[in-house]
């Protein structure tokens, strides 16, 4: 069974920088796909940024440029690099595996950003 922990959130100010990570548990890590998205309270879940099994990232255009998402297979491991942050960058950051049998999702983590 699939769990996602994020950890790394918190209150930082504009301009500033954060890492998020997600430790995943389970088998099978470095054959699915990862992603980060956000959430903001009354709002649609957001998509930020993902990572395919070799390495391909994409990321929202509200983030490109900023932000950088990688992996540690090894280590069961994904990260969120967010750099140069903004007000609006505030939300609860989310991990999610993608699978052909459905997405799992962490619990998230709130990041603030102050201006």
């Amino acid at each position: 069974q699939v769990q996602l922990v994020e950890s790394g959130g918190g209150l930082v100010q504009a301009g500033g920088s954060l890492r998020l990570s997600c430790a995943a548990s389970g088998s099978g890590f470095s054959t699915f796909a990862m992603a980060w998205y956000r959430q903001v309270p009354e709002k649609q879940r957001e998509w930020v940024a993902s990572i395919t099994r070799s390495g391909t990232t994409n990321y929202a255009d509200a983030v490109k440029g900023r932000f950088n998402i990688s992996r540690e297979n090894a280590k069961n491991m994904v990260y969120l690099q967010m750099n140069s942050l903004k007000p609006e960058d505030t939300a609860v950051y989310y991990c999610a595996m993608v699978t052909s049998n459905g997405d799992y999702w962490g619990q998230g983590t709130q990041v603030t950003v102050s201006s």
